[in-house]
Formats: structure tokens, sequence, C-alpha cells
């Protein structure tokens, strides 16, 4: 158990610091993070790859590297000169980018989808111009000019959507595609401390956002996989959700209030801890996905920084008691951070992977006497909490209890607290296995805690069987990562060789089928990836006829000639 302490540093020599560390130069524009950092295979580059090979079932791996920029070939330039003068003249003429690195950069996001075709050197669609306002009153000027021009605008802050949420696409009859970066609207406005709220510009990094709040000794408590480099903005216009949300909730449910620019204005909410007067807003504002206005500035809860840290794990013997503990410990409503259950093939790939990038002795003594006691082909649950010692005492009391009472075997602290130090650095591994021939991807669902094996089973089922009717050959992993009283999140991780003739078609195949399984059986398209371009039409099944015609008239209401993220969250 460990205790955290206030980061004592200034406010302004953190945000020159990482600022400087998010210059567009400094990351890659057609893989993750920064250009600089890579994946640690540890020296040990020709197992991990026997690994890979053994894993998906073939002999070798072809060599398939990325393209450099000047190979990549971007469509031209559409936006007339005098329209680039016209943005120049609203921020200034250094923050509006028109160069190469700038336009490929911003023309898609990271997903696979996104990856393969930047990759490639084939990008049909990016945006003709980038724009970096630095005030909530650049953004309504921007986008009044846009509409009057009938510009496509882009919303875009980390660039870290997996649903193509950032493609830089336009309508028939619009005259470009302009991105608007708002990497530079990163502020503190206001800090309440007795209420609790912190008002951010919502181009924040998590990082940045963190380190100003835990100068202070608090912390907004929201931690996806993406945290290094994604953005406030992007997190409430997603419903992102981080790994410790059991404990902090999702991005929606963080949001007090927020202010949005729209082509027909200002669209602000007010901080009310609740309010009975009609529908919430905020609710609409969170999930929008850019397609209603740009989210300038946001609200959020705030908490102190919790006195105690704990992560330990259990093994089970299968999915199904881990689940019921998992589901016990929910409805139990421990204040709990995180409870993270693999499924037995994540269970077994990762702790290869493990084993191989740092081969053990000990482990493998450990795994040998685990299989004569039944746990041969088992699940681990991570637990964390969070919070007062004595209640992280408390909780974790209650949560072996539960957990052992269903065939837990507590196997102690050491594998949460590796995946709690390295849980931002796997994203990084996804650019090699591209080298390397291997596809990667994930997609997420939640549904009823009744409802779980039947989901689990069909969309585990519908993309093994999309990989292997091509002729090739897979891996499909799954968690339970966000739980709730009334149900949990599926997390779906698949890996297969890549059909180099085909790739995007093997891709639409994969995916057609799996979200066609989420929907004929019981779960949402997303449960905190969002819709974007991937999921748009899958959102009527989900919302309804009427649902959707109210999506429309909010749409027209607030952007009345369509320039706002053309194609995603309403095709």
């Amino acid at each position: 158990m460990s205790v955290k302490t206030p980061v004592a540093q200034g406010i302004r020599p953190v945000q020159a610091r990482l600022l400087m560390r998010y210059r567009r130069d400094a990351l890659r524009f057609n893989g993750w993070g920064l250009r600089a950092q890579t994946f640690d295979l540890h020296g040990r580059d020709a197992e991990v790859w026997r690994f890979v090979e053994d894993a998906l079932g073939v002999s070798t791996l072809p060599r398939t590297p990325p393209k450099d920029l000047d190979a990549v070939r971007l469509p031209g330039v559409e936006l007339r000169d005098e329209v680039v003068g016209e943005l120049r003249a609203i921020t200034d003429e250094h923050r509006v980018k028109t160069d190469a690195y700038e336009r490929a950069f911003h023309a898609v996001g990271k997903s696979y989808f996104d990856l393969v075709r930047i990759r490639s050197g084939e990008i049909t669609e990016a945006p003709d111009a980038v724009i970096y306002p630095e005030s909530h009153d650049e953004v309504l000027q921007i986008l009044a000019y846009c509409a009057e021009q009938r510009v496509a605008v882009v919303p875009f802050g980390g660039g870290s959507s997996v649903v193509g949420g950032v493609e830089a696409r336009k309508d028939g009859g619009q005259a470009g595609v302009l991105t608007l970066d708002t990497t530079r609207m990163h502020r503190l406005l206001d800090l309440d401390e007795k209420s609790l709220t912190a008002t951010f510009e919502a181009g924040i990094y998590g990082p940045e956002l963190e380190e100003i709040l835990g100068a202070r000794g608090y912390t907004l408590g929201h931690f996806p996989q993406s945290f290094e480099f994604s953005t406030l903005g992007g997190w409430i216009a997603a419903r992102g959700a981080g790994q410790q949300s059991n404990r902090y909730g999702g991005a929606a449910k963080q949001l007090v209030a927020a202010r949005v620019a729209t082509p027909k204005g200002e669209w602000k909410t007010k901080p009310f801890p609740a309010s009975a007067a009609g529908p919430d807003l905020n609710q609409v504002i969170a999930g929008s996905e850019g397609a209603l206005g740009v989210i300038t500035e946001a609200t959020v809860k705030i908490h102190e920084q919790a006195e105690a840290r704990d992560f330990v794990s259990f093994l089970f013997r299968d999915w199904e008691s881990g689940s019921e503990a998992v589901r016990a410990i929910t409805q139990a409503e421990l204040p709990v951070s995180t409870l993270r259950l693999s499924d037995v093939a994540e269970t077994h790939f990762y702790g290869q992977f493990k084993a191989v990038l740092k081969p053990s002795k000990a482990q493998d003594l450990a795994l040998s006497a685990l299989g004569k006691v039944g746990f041969d082909a088992p699940c681990v649950l991570m637990v964390g909490f969070e919070g007062p010692a004595s209640i992280v005492r408390m909780s974790w009391r209650h949560a072996f209890a539960i957990a052992t009472r269903r065939g837990g075997l507590f196997v102690g602290r050491g594998p949460g607290n590796s995946w709690y130090e390295n849980r931002f650095s796997m994203p990084y591994f996804r650019d090699p296995l591209l080298d390397h021939g291997v596809g990667i991807d994930t997609l997420e669902t939640s549904t009823t805690w009744a409802n779980v094996p039947r989901l689990y089973g069909a969309v585990r089922g519908a993309i093994l069987g999309a990989i292997t009717d091509g002729g090739h050959r897979g891996q499909v992993l799954a968690h339970i990562s966000h739980t709730y009283l009334s149900g949990t999140s599926l997390y779906f991780t698949f890996l297969f060789s890549r059909d180099l003739d085909d790739e995007i078609g093997q891709w639409r195949r994969i995916k057609e089928a799996a979200s066609r399984a989420i929907s004929e059986n019981g779960g949402t398209i997303s449960h905190h990836h969002g819709v974007g371009v991937d999921h748009a039409d899958w959102l009527p099944a989900e919302k309804g006829e009427l649902g959707m015609t109210v999506l429309t008239a909010t749409k027209a209401a607030l952007d009345p000639e369509g320039i706002m993220n053309p194609g995603k969250l309403i095709a």
C-alpha cells in the first residue's frame, strides 16, 4: 500500500514543459505517441517475434514498415487562398498551418483502419488547413466564418479517436476542410476548492491537467489508456471512461458545466450540482463528438488526492466464476477504483508475453504449481482501491472475502502493480506489430449482468469467425474493466495475420461481424470509444427513429449549415 503526496511544482513551468512535449512534430503522424519513445523489448526481439508467430500460427512474419512522410500522397488543397488569409486574420499567420506534416498528422485518428491507410501512404481525405485558436472567442469567430463560407470544421484535441472521430471529411458542396486543433487552449481558469470543481480550457492534455491539479493536492481521476495523448474536451465529447472509473466516474459523470462554441453562437451550461429544470443539457454536450460545436471550456468535479492506493490480484478457474465475483464486488457497493477481469485468452496471452520479455524460473514454477490445483487455464482479476487508508483496508477485506467465496485464489500485489506501472506503455507495442504484418484492433460494448454470457460469446465468436473465414489466424482477448450495479463493459482486443492484398476489406469484414453481433445480442455499439464514422450506421438501431430525429433536430438548430464534423455521430 502506498501513500501519495502532492506534487510540489508551480503551474507555469508545468504548462511550458508540456506544451513543448506536445509539439506536433514531436509526435508520430502515423503511429502512437512520442517519436522519441518506443516499446522496450528488453533486447529479446527475436524471442518476442517467435512468440507472436506461434500465437498467430504462422511460420514467419513479413516486414511491413510505414512509408515516410514524403511518400504519403495527400489530396490537393481545396481551400481558396482568400479563405486561408481570412482565417489567419482571425488568429495570426503562424497559427494556420498548411504544411504536409500538419495535414498528415490531422488527417485521421489512431484506429487500425486509420493507421493502415496512413502507413501505406494512401490518404484520400486530409484537412486543407489546420488552425490553432487560443480562446473561446477565436473559436466563435472561426465557426461563424466557416459557416458563411461553407467550410467543414473538424474539432481535434489529441487525435486519439479509434472510431474515425477526427477524420478530415466534408460533405458535398462544402468548400474544404479545416481541422480546428484545440491544444493551444490549455489553461486552468478557476479552482473552487470549497465546491471541489475546476474549470479548464478543453484542449488541455491529461498529464498537464493532472500535474496542475496535483500541485495543489487534487486529481480529476480520469486515466484512459490514451491519457498521455488525449484532452479533456475529447474525453467529454466521446463520453470517455478512465481505468479508475469505478471510483471517479466517466467523463460524462465528471462534467459539471461546459462552454461550447457553435456556428450559431455560444452555448453555456451552469455549474449546478443537480437540477430538475428540464433535461440535463450537459448530457447532450457529452457524447456530441464535435458534431454540434467545439467544447472550449469545461468545469469538472475534482477529488483530493488519495491517501492510499492498493492493487491486489486473484486467479479464477474460469471466466464465469470470475465475472460472478466482479458482479458481487460491484453490487456490494465497495468503494473500489478498478475492477479488471481478463478472460482465459487474455490472461494466457499477456502472461506468456511477460514471460518472454522477462523470463523467470520462479514464475515458471508457480505456474506449474497452479496447474496442479486446477488453475491451468485461469482468469486473472485485478482489484484497485484508492482513498483514505482506513477505507482502503476495509474495502480490501470485503473484496477478499467475496472473491475467495467464489473460488478466487489470492496471488498478491505483483500483477496489479505491474499493470498500473505499465498501463500507458502498451499502445506503443502496436507500431512494431504493424511493422511485422500483424493487425491489432480493439472494440468495446456494455450490457446487463444477466446478458454478459450471451454477448461475450457472440462477439468473441463473431470476431474469430471473421478472421478465420478469410483464411487467417488470430487471437481474441477480452476483459471487463468498467462495472455498474446493473451491468458491465466488455472490451475486446484482437490480433490477426494481415491480408496484405486486402487489408481494409479484411478489417471491414471483422468490424461488421463484431458490430452486428453487438447490435443483435443486447450490447451498446460503444461503451466509451464513441460513434465517429465507424459506428454511425449502427446508431439508429440503438436510438430508434424518434431518437435520431431528436439528434438531427438538435444539430440543425446549432449547426444549420452542417459544417461541424461531417459524417460523425449522425451519418
